[in-house]
């Protein structure tokens, strides 16, 4: 028996994490083996978890045992920073009803299926009702947990604690001009490289190898991870030593399964360096999604797209892929951060990708806050692409179907990938400040790089704020000079 209230209230909250982790593998199974006829008992049994999860988590006793520990004497600042935060959720997730969770729960497993026919099919009207559905159980939340300003403001909240969407719109409309700026002039450099230089011939099976030696060699431990194939590139964490990354495959292109590969291995580095005792406490989890993307683009393109990297692993890509062996690793560069314009987020390069971003953050929050019908989504969403990109999309799949985080009811996510960005950016810069790094790096051994990342940020856990994390990492909150001067040096010179 735990010896005291901190040590009862851990176990109740592991208790919980049992729950939440075994609806993960569910859903990491329904993703990718999964079959389609399993969907409907699938759907009951998330929900069933979900709302079993949500029962505990806002009990009378997870309330008694939070009133105990935080009346108790603490060992250390740790444990109090434990104690705050998950007194913190469970007066959120309190509000919510356990019917809601379980609503929402079979409504996501529905609507995922549904978006993955829709978004084949190129249909929107066959995920539109699912995303009604969603989008009022959004709004059912926002208006429950209560917001300073707008409803989105109470979604935003659950992805990265502490921000406001007004904070997010002026620093986006403050970039906005900048980046378009870049991307201009990047897509203008970017057609005097030949596009289809390394189109080929690259057998699934010898693609998966260099991926999973990649992988190894910037640190994933493939005995507490592993790499499987779905539609949407995710890292999963069902375990504290069990995180499963996913990635889709290109006969003709091998870097877009890599450089998804080298993406969520970013994700699942973080997640292997959290601290493994602590598992399902606030400690022991990511700290936001601004930070857990911080990661994954700091691995793909600050390493994985730099010359260092290349002149490592080109001989070695080339032993796999016979017909890389005549291209040259200044060509080679030139290919693999050529700039255009695309249709696709996951497709799209540094220098375009964030304004991929500004939009969706633009129509997601338009959606929520009733400024914007599901019906009308679809041409709201081409109008901004035009403004922005200058071409149209030529269907839903290629506009507003091509993304997943809708159907799995997430909501107030995407302008965390632009802040990932941006710390990525800062991370990156202060750790490139110590010699060992900076030599590690230059010979592509990332052993220093990911040590200083375990210390600085991923046992910090997720018991601080995403602030608090940049400020013990960097010295500074997130500076978006840092990301703006990324970009001009490798795309505008």
């Amino acid at each position: 028996m735990p010896a005291n209230a901190y040590d009862q209230l851990c176990d109740h909250v592991r208790e919980v994490s049992l729950l939440t982790s075994t609806e993960s593998t569910l859903s990491w199974d329904q993703e990718t083996y999964m079959p389609a006829k399993a969907l409907a008992f699938r759907a009951r049994q998330m929900s069933w978890l979900s709302g079993k999860a949500h029962a505990q988590a806002t009990g009378r006793m997870m309330q008694k045992l939070l009133v105990q520990a935080s009346e108790s004497k603490l060992n250390d600042a740790k444990q109090a920073a434990n104690v705050r935060v998950m007194t913190e959720e469970h007066e959120r997730n309190a509000k919510i009803p356990n019917r809601l969770v379980i609503e929402e729960s079979e409504l996501t497993a529905h609507a995922k299926h549904a978006w993955v026919e829709a978004r084949k099919k190129s249909d929107f009207s066959g995920f539109a009702p699912h995303l009604e559905k969603l989008l009022g159980i959004a709004r059912r939340k926002a208006d429950l947990w209560g917001y300073a300003d707008e409803p989105y403001d109470a979604l935003l909240h659950t992805y990265e604690r502490g921000t406001r969407t007004r904070e997010v719109a002026a620093l986006f409309s403050k970039l906005k001009p900048e980046l378009t700026e870049i991307a201009r002039a990047a897509v203008a450099r970017g057609k005097r490289v030949k596009p289809n230089l390394l189109r080929g011939n690259y057998p699934v099976a010898k693609q998966q190898q260099l991926n999973a030696e990649i992988a190894a060699s910037i640190g994933f431990d493939f005995e507490a991870g592993r790499i499987d194939t779905t539609a949407h590139p995710f890292c999963t964490t069902l375990g504290p030593r069990d995180i499963r990354l996913t990635t889709r495959y290109d006969e003709k292109d091998f870097t877009s399964s890599l450089f998804g590969v080298l993406h969520e291995s970013g994700h699942g580095l973080y997640e292997q360096g959290l601290p493994e005792d602590d598992f399902g406490l606030p400690s022991g989890r990511a700290c936001s999604l601004g930070i857990h993307e911080s990661q994954s683009r700091l691995w793909e393109n600050h390493v994985g797209r730099s010359t260092s990297f290349w002149q490592k692993w080109l001989p070695r890509a080339a032993e796999i892929f016979p017909n890389l062996r005549k291209i040259k690793l200044e060509d080679f560069m030139a290919t693999i951060n050529r700039s255009e314009y695309s249709f696709i987020r996951v497709e799209a390069d540094e220098a375009t990708y964030d304004l991929h971003i500004l939009l969706r953050f633009e129509i997601e929050r338009r959606m929520v806050n009733g400024d914007l019908p599901v019906a009308d989504v679809p041409e709201a969403w081409n109008a901004l692409f035009t403004e922005m990109f200058g071409m149209t999309p030529p269907d839903a799949a290629h506009g507003c179907l091509q993304d997943i985080h809708w159907s799995m009811g997430g909501l107030g996510y995407f302008a965390t990938y632009t802040l990932g960005n941006l710390n990525a950016a800062q991370l990156f810069a202060t750790a490139r400040k110590q010699k060992r790094i900076a030599a590690g790096i230059e010979k592509a051994d990332y052993a220093p790089l990911l040590a200083w990342l375990r210390n600085n940020v991923h046992s910090l856990g997720g018991a601080t704020l995403p602030g608090d994390i940049m400020q013990h990492a960097t010295g500074k909150a997130t500076d978006a000079r840092h990301h703006l001067k990324h970009l001009r040096e490798r795309f505008v010179g």
